[in-house]
């Protein structure tokens, strides 16, 4: 691996530590943890206090799925998706964990789509 990836790699690493020192979720407000990778968004709400996954939810590249659009149209909708799931579980507010990523792109259209589903972050 190259030097430039590497530290790029170590300074995201850095600031989900920092993130992840300061959020944790419980069963009545569970953390929403982000991945994202280039080809696919993963969002999972988990209750940090029993170590459980409560719901989780995926999109994957276009020859998979019926989400037509790019790749932030497909975070908003995957996030109006998974808002509906969180809604039926009984689930209202959550703790935003943006995973070290920066707040923008498909992350920030994620967060803003669960907003708009009725969660409050």
């Amino acid at each position: 691996m190259n030097e430039v990836n590497t530290s790029k790699k170590l300074n995201k690493d850095r600031r989900h530590r920092r993130v992840r020192a300061s959020i944790s979720g419980t069963k009545e407000r569970p953390r929403v943890s982000i991945f994202r990778s280039n080809k696919h968004i993963f969002v999972q709400f988990i209750d940090d206090d029993s170590g459980r996954t409560i719901l989780s939810s995926k999109i994957f590249s276009a020859s998979k799925t019926k989400i037509k659009g790019d790749k932030t149209d497909k975070a908003v909708e995957v996030g109006k998706i998974i808002a509906e799931k969180a809604k039926e579980a009984g689930i209202s507010q959550v703790v935003f964990d943006r995973g070290g990523y920066r707040y923008h792109g498909r992350v920030k259209a994620l967060a803003d789509s669960l907003r708009a589903g009725g969660l409050k972050l």
